[in-house]
């Protein structure tokens, strides 16, 4: 049994390394992928070049270009596609959760004070939730809301908060918030395994058969990017939040991680903007000031 346990201690920590440097490396792609497009210079551009620009790192000057056609085939045998960082992120964060909360789904994920429910109902339901929120959220991304920028991110954040509050009726407090952020995650490996890298080897196909590829593929792929790009601060407190008990057992801990949600989107649009130097810093002073005065707030209603 000594070794059993021990094994089992490697294993999660194994896991948790890996977890940590497989999404360090997805959001950091993430992010570069999406500074690059809004620095590009867009006023240099031809029937072939969407934008150029220029980048300095480790003593040396790089050009980028982002195309509209395809780049000649020997390129083509040697391309790299950014998708095992999400891949590996997302199955050590399954098997985390199974090694972890799953195997000691009594102690980990009921609390009787909360609701008293069984080790399995409580595995079953966390499982249901991921599937469910995937589909809604992919029908919402498909739907023409998708065109209306308020209204989805409008329903989206009251699904959010609807899940936050839902989720701490349900499991103790620390797996109602990593409840969350397993969503939040599973949607965005959604996104890249189900639309992302599907349409670029869709775009890769096409170009080896000399056939001109859809631009509606790139524009999915990018509205995906996108998302997953806003979501990146908000699960990576989720990650962190196991750590600060005065959050996640508040009595109003739901309210907080919603609160945290837009504080964290605040400050990514920020940033966002700033790549396509459009620079409004009251967008970040406002995340900022909210930060502190949520602090002093939980501070006043603590338990």
């Amino acid at each position: 049994m000594e070794i059993l346990s021990y094994s089992m201690k490697w294993l999660e920590l194994t896991l948790r390394w890996g977890h940590v440097l497989f999404a360090i490396l997805w959001v950091g792609n993430s992010f570069l992928f999406n500074y690059l497009d809004n620095k590009l210079n867009k006023k240099i551009s031809s029937k072939d070049v969407d934008g150029e620009g220029y980048l300095m790192h480790s003593g040396y000057y790089y050009k980028l270009s982002r195309l509209k056609i395809s780049p000649p085939k020997n390129y083509l045998r040697s391309l790299t596609i950014f998708k095992w960082q999400s891949y590996l992120t997302f199955v050590t964060g399954i098997l985390l959760l199974g090694v972890i909360y799953y195997y000691k789904s009594g102690i980990l994920m009921v609390d009787k004070k909360v609701l008293e429910i069984l080790p399995s109902t409580a595995i079953i339901f966390s499982l249901f939730s991921l599937i469910i929120s995937w589909l809604i959220y992919d029908f919402l991304c498909k739907s023409s809301l998708i065109k209306n920028n308020v209204l989805f991110v409008s329903i989206i954040f009251i699904l959010l908060i609807f899940l936050s509050y839902g989720f701490t009726q349900i499991y103790g407090a620390k797996f109602a918030f990593l409840s969350v952020g397993l969503i939040i995650g599973t949607n965005m490996f959604g996104n890249v395994f189900t639309v992302i890298i599907p349409n670029q080897m869709n775009i890769i196909n096409s170009s080896k058969r000399n056939k001109k590829f859809d631009q509606s593929l790139s524009l999915a792929a990018k509205q995906r990017s996108i998302h997953n790009n806003y979501s990146t601060f908000l699960v990576l407190f989720i990650m962190l939040s196991g750590h600060y008990s005065f959050i996640v057992y508040h009595k109003y801990n739901w309210l907080i991680l919603s609160a945290i949600a837009v504080i964290s989107a605040l400050a990514r649009h920020y940033f966002n903007l700033r790549g396509r130097n459009i620079h409004r810093l009251y967008i970040l002073i406002t995340s900022i000031v909210s930060l502190i005065l949520l602090a002093v707030l939980i501070l006043i209603f603590k338990n």
